[in-house]
């Protein structure tokens, strides 16, 4: 009987789109509970995304400030600002969460709306963090930010990597 109940915890549509955003990331947690804390909004629970898109939106920064000195070390910094600013924006990041769907996994309460972009761009920056503390290590979230970034920026959807 236990086995019966287990099995459909893990087969609940939540369950599955995490582990279908898993896939479209790149990313497979050591920690299933850090994925679902960043699909989680303050108001669906007190154990919600905020700490982590917190670390996340650091975790873009420094990744889009690598870019662009590894591309150019003579960026100016008034440059690199408008780089990083650009790619921390609510609107920038809700575009690629969406194309992610992420407003159809994150949990919110009914009377919230899941598809503004300030939600959007919570769940997507708290992926980054949760990725962080999986793997101990930032550099691994910047990578996997990178590659996310990077595969929704053609078509001109990420804006972090642009040309």
């Amino acid at each position: 009987m236990q086995v019966k109940e287990t099995q459909s915890i893990l087969n609940t549509p939540f369950s599955v789109a995490l582990k279908t955003l898993q896939n479209d990331i790149g990313y497979k947690f050591q920690s299933v509970n850090l994925i679902r804390r960043a699909m989680t909004h303050s108001s669906y629970s007190e154990e919600n995304n905020k700490a982590l898109s917190i670390l996340g939106l650091s975790v873009i920064e420094t990744s889009v400030s690598l870019f662009w000195l590894e591309r150019d070390i003579e960026i100016s910094s008034k440059d690199l600002s408008r780089q990083i600013k650009e790619s921390s924006k609510v609107d920038s990041c809700a575009v690629i969460g969406v194309k992610l769907g992420l407003e159809k996994i994150v949990r919110v309460s009914p009377k919230t709306n899941s598809s503004t972009p300030a939600i959007v761009c919570g769940a997507f920056r708290a992926i980054f963090g949760a990725i962080a503390v999986d793997a101990s290590k930032a550099d691994d979230a910047g990578n996997v930010y990178r590659n996310v970034s990077h595969l929704h920026s053609v078509g001109g959807g990420g804006r972090a990597f642009a040309q």
